[in-house]
């Protein structure tokens, strides 16, 4: 999403490390740059502004100026400010003291809100919550039908509609049983319109009235940029929102909403969508996504998607593994699978430092097609092929290759892959050289 803006803020910041001292015009001349960025990102002009008055004020100051790596301070100060403005600190759900915790979600039509109930419960549910889905939009044709097929994927209940024509009715019965019941959080689904309308923010002033929720969330498109922002505050003018949820960030939306929400609207983003499955969902964090804006990666997010879809004991498995040299074909299709899990090549180059400017990637279209030709040439070996490759003669090659819809030159090139896929892995394994093992890695952020 922020992809343009990251290339522009890289090249104008990359000029100001390379100085070797720093004076106020060449600062001053950066900032023009990084404000037309800013703006080209659809920032709003007066955030802009103040955005550039504060790094200036900063980034002039005798302690930068004057120290042995200006340049680096000055992008520390831009980091800073991002950050700032963004919100400084990830802020999560306020769960009620006596449960269960109420969750408003309110927005335009379209945003997202159905599907954002569905992965917001799913996220608490992991978590050992008991979580109550309230199908409330009662505008939109088959809205309630989508939540109970959410709800049915994810395993979690669903308050659907009854007799009720009112949906404060309907949310007050969904209440009721999630006090009765013991839930933890109960998620309201709201209805939306096309645009902000008096209607719409009645029947959602009488909800905020008659239940009192704990949590009111607003559910923002990141597609539509600017408008989002301003959608943002006249929700938040009626109903003081507690927080923002910032759908389609995987999109190319040039990125003006991700940074002006907080300025804006005073309420936090507090989670962003990244793509259409339930679990593309991820907890937001100021200050790590001002270091993917300026190409400083995001280690600590990966390693915590690595964390989420690998568990330690599987990670000792494997360096046991790789360390008795009895790594095999089916290990190696278990790990492609557990690659897959964290997402698009894209997304994981995002997260390491310095990999955002690589080039000539192959697309994501082009990767899975390659990763589904591996695992149907592993399928179609036997069992004691995948233990023991040295045993794939001439023959066996044209079999597999036969069996997966595959060449005889690809079956060659996967063996060629696995076997120097089979010495690197071993390297970083805890083998010769006295390298840290892989559990012993995971260890050091537990």
């Amino acid at each position: 999403m922020l992809e343009n803006l990251t290339k522009r803020l890289d090249s104008v910041l990359k000029n100001v490390r390379g100085k070797g001292l720093l004076t106020e015009e060449n600062i001053d001349e950066a900032l023009k740059e990084v404000r037309l960025a800013l703006l080209e990102a659809d920032v709003h002009f007066k955030i802009v502004k103040t955005f550039n008055e504060s790094v200036r004020a900063k980034a002039v100051g005798k302690e930068v100026l004057e120290s042995l790596s200006p340049g680096q301070q000055v992008v520390k100060v831009v980091w800073e400010e991002l950050a700032k403005l963004m919100g400084e600190k990830g802020v999560g759900i306020s769960l009620a003291a006596q449960p269960p915790t109420l969750i408003m979600l309110v927005g335009l039509q379209g945003s997202g809100k159905t599907t954002t109930a569905g992965k917001l419960a799913r996220l608490y549910k992991r978590q050992g919550k008991r979580v109550l889905l309230v199908a409330a939009d009662l505008q939109r044709p088959a809205a309630v039908d989508q939540l109970q097929i959410l709800g049915k994927n994810i395993d979690v209940p669903v308050a659907a509609p009854q007799s009720e024509k009112d949906p404060v009715d309907v949310i007050t019965r969904a209440v009721a049983q999630g006090n009765e019941q013991g839930f933890d959080l109960v998620i309201i689904d709201t209805a939306g319109r096309l645009q902000v309308d008096e209607p719409l923010m009645e029947e959602l002033v009488r909800i905020k009235s008659k239940v009192l929720p704990n949590e009111i969330l607003f559910i923002a498109d990141a597609m539509t940029g600017q408008n989002a922002v301003n959608v943002a505050d006249a929700f938040h003018k009626r109903l003081g929102l507690t927080g923002i949820i910032l759908t389609k960030t995987e999109g190319d939306a040039r990125g003006g909403a991700i940074l002006s929400m907080r300025s804006a609207t005073g309420a936090p983003v507090k989670f962003i969508g990244t793509g259409e499955k339930l679990d593309a969902f991820e907890p937001f964090h100021p200050d790590r996504m001002a270091s993917r804006i300026l190409g400083m990666g995001d280690v600590l997010s990966l390693i915590e998607l690595a964390e989420q879809n690998y568990s330690r004991e599987q990670a000792e498995v494997l360096q046991e593994k790789l360390r008795s040299q009895q790594f095999t074909l089916e290990d190696f299709r278990q790990q492609m699978k557990q690659i897959k899990k964290l997402g698009s090549l894209e997304k994981i180059l995002e997260m390491i430092p310095g990999m955002q400017s690589v080039k000539d990637l192959p697309d994501q279209g082009q990767i899975d097609k390659e990763m589904r030709h591996i695992e149907a040439i592993i399928s179609s070996m036997t069992p004691r092929e995948r233990d023991d490759p040295g045993t794939i003669n001439g023959s066996k090659r044209k079999r597999i290759a036969k069996g997966s819809g595959t060449s005889v030159q690809e079956v060659n090139r996967l063996l060629k892959q696995f076997y120097e896929a089979k010495k690197m892995m071993k390297r970083f394994s805890g083998g010769k050289g006295g390298k840290k093992g892989l559990g012993q890695m995971l260890a050091r952020f537990k």
